[in-house]
């Protein structure tokens, strides 16, 4: 069983771990996204840390080039002082060799270690180191061992400096270096100044004073604690300035933006506040004109509207008293045509027809006011929207019969109920078919009702002279027809469509329409199946799909059937 066990367990650890990277990825996106909208949607943050970061990247390098600046100073006068105090020292040192008169190696050695320990001593009291060796150059046999004082080694001192020394025995030779490992105080800087001597009997020897840089050391860390702290002051300053100059902006901004939602909800007595004479102060004094401009253009408008749609109103309600009467002489006329000469029988007929769309046009024109007054009221009721439509396609057959356009009605359900004002929806239907039938090309029309678990959908497909994408933009405009110059069967009003999408809102829906030249054109209305249920905001544009008909994405339909 072990067996068994010990690969798959070895199969989940991989696993495992790809599973806890790729959480952590997700997290890091996560809040990568969070960080991105945080900086996109708040000007202050960019300002503030723009402000910062490019005030941290300026005093760094003015801080590195000032940093720079001072060691390189120190290090100039640490060298000019070693090389001025080596020079005296190695002119004494010269001057005891050359006065002693011993020149035995024991007293030879003593006189070296002498004056060794009379140079080792600073000036102010610090140890200066210092080495004295046979030079590489000399061909006579030793006689003094080599001298050191300080805690070094002989090996402290680099071959290249006494090489360089070889090289030219008349010139001091100076390296700014670091004490290599091994020694006592291994990586610290030194400078070391190199010179020949001449030994009585020993002949040339080379003296080197080591001269350490604690003190510079020190000045240059004081100074990068006092740079650092400087740095953290100025960006934390430099932030604090942008952060005022920002909030002195973004305030008023804030406050107009603020203002203009208000305004834009209808609160249009809201103004900004003026403060000053700045340009702020300006701006807030052009923006309160611009408002009170709006508020009294808005106040206008709605007064022109309230006017227009009292107009429209009372001239509808006041025709529709000489419209009855002249229908009823209408009916008369066109009941006794027969007794008429042919020109006056065909007037008559013409007077009876347009005394019908006259009746319509009222009737729409009501309707509209309606809705442009808000006076417009629901009144749903639970019905068969299946039934309603196979209601509404039998209506008018008779139209399609003549247009010779069949008409075909499919359903993915034998019943679709839905929460509707029947009469609206019913009118809706008509409009559509109607409107079909008009532009059909005596082509068949496919009205087809499905459903999903929230809501209704039907559409009304058909195949003649089709939308353009500009007609679909405006075709449920007041009023338009995309072919004005088409000759019409039925003698619409151009407010069939309009009033059909204000039917559909009304119900909490959508009324689109989509086509192409040529290939056809599909309307579709989608509704809740219950007037507790919120469809989302309306889709944008939708694409023409020419073998089948256009369904919301967010929809999904049965399979449709045909019903015969």
């Amino acid at each position: 069983m072990a067996s068994d066990t010990r690969p798959a367990a070895a199969e989940d650890r991989p696993a495992r771990a790809g599973e806890e990277e790729s959480t952590g990825i997700s997290w890091l996106a996560a809040l990568g996204g969070r960080l991105l909208r945080w900086w996109q949607s708040s000007l202050r943050v960019r300002v503030i840390v723009s402000t910062v970061v490019l005030g941290t990247v300026l005093t760094t390098l003015t801080g590195t080039l000032l940093y720079q600046r001072v060691a390189a100073g120190l290090v100039e006068q640490a060298v000019a002082n070693a090389e001025v105090d080596a020079a005296r020292e190695v002119q004494q040192a010269q001057e005891l060799f050359d006065s002693t008169d011993r020149r035995d190696n024991v007293g030879l050695s003593a006189t070296a270690f002498q004056t060794i320990s009379q140079i080792s001593p600073g000036a102010q009291g610090d140890e200066r180191m210092v080495m004295l060796a046979r030079s590489l150059d000399s061909d006579r046999d030793t006689l003094i061992a080599p001298l050191v004082s300080g805690p070094i080694t002989a090996t402290a001192v680099p071959r290249e400096l006494r090489e360089a020394l070889q090289d030219n025995p008349n010139l001091q030779q100076v390296f700014v270096t670091q004490l290599p490992e091994g020694q006592v105080d291994a990586g610290d800087t030194v400078v070391m100044v190199a010179s020949r001597v001449q030994i009585p009997r020993a002949g040339p020897y080379d003296l080197v004073l080591i001269y350490p840089m604690q003190r510079e050391q020190e000045i240059l860390d004081l100074v990068r604690e006092w740079f650092l702290i400087g740095g953290l002051m100025l960006s934390l300053l430099v932030g604090g300035i942008g952060w005022l100059a920002t909030r002195l902006v973004t305030e008023p901004v804030g406050q107009a933006a603020a203002v203009s939602q208000e305004l834009a909800r209808g609160e249009l007595d809201e103004r900004l506040p003026v403060r000053g004479t700045d340009e702020l102060a300006r701006l807030a004094m052009s923006f309160n004109t611009m408002a009170d401009s709006l508020q009294h253009q808005i106040v206008q408008l709605e007064h022109l509207s309230q006017v227009q749609q009292r107009f429209v109103s009372d001239v509808s309600h006041e025709l529709r008293t000489p419209l009855t009467t002249i229908r009823m002489a209408g009916e008369v006329l066109h009941m006794a045509r027969e007794d008429f000469s042919a020109p006056v029988a065909r007037s008559a007929e013409l007077l009876y027809s347009e005394l019908d769309r006259f009746g319509d046009l009222l009737d729409e024109l009501l309707e509209i006011s309606r809705y442009d007054s808000g006076t417009t009221v629901l009144q749903p009721r639970r019905g068969d929207l299946v039934a309603l439509t196979r209601e509404v396609v039998n209506g008018v057959e008779p139209l399609a019969e003549r247009a010779g356009s069949p008409l075909r009605v499919h359903a993915g359900s034998p019943e679709v109920f839905v929460d509707m004002d029947g009469r609206r929806i019913a009118r809706v239907l008509r409009n559509l078919v109607v409107n079909a039938i008009e532009h059909g090309e005596r082509e068949p029309i496919d009205i087809t009702v499905c459903r999903s678990e929230e809501i209704a959908v039907v559409t009304v497909r058909d195949r003649g002279v089709g939308l353009s994408p500009e007609d679909v933009e405006r075709v449920f405009e007041r009023f338009w027809r995309a072919d004005p110059a088409r000759v019409r069967s039925t003698g619409g009003t151009g407010l069939g469509l309009s009033i059909a999408r204000e039917d559909a809102r009304l119900h909490g829906g959508w009324l689109q329409a989509t086509g192409r030249p040529g290939q056809g054109a599909c309307f579709r209305l989608v509704l809740p199946l219950s007037q507790d249920i919120r469809l989302p905001e309306e889709p944008g544009a939708v694409p023409w799909e020419p073998e089948r008909d256009p369904v919301p994405p967010a929809v999904a339909t049965a399979h449709v059937r045909e019903v015969v």
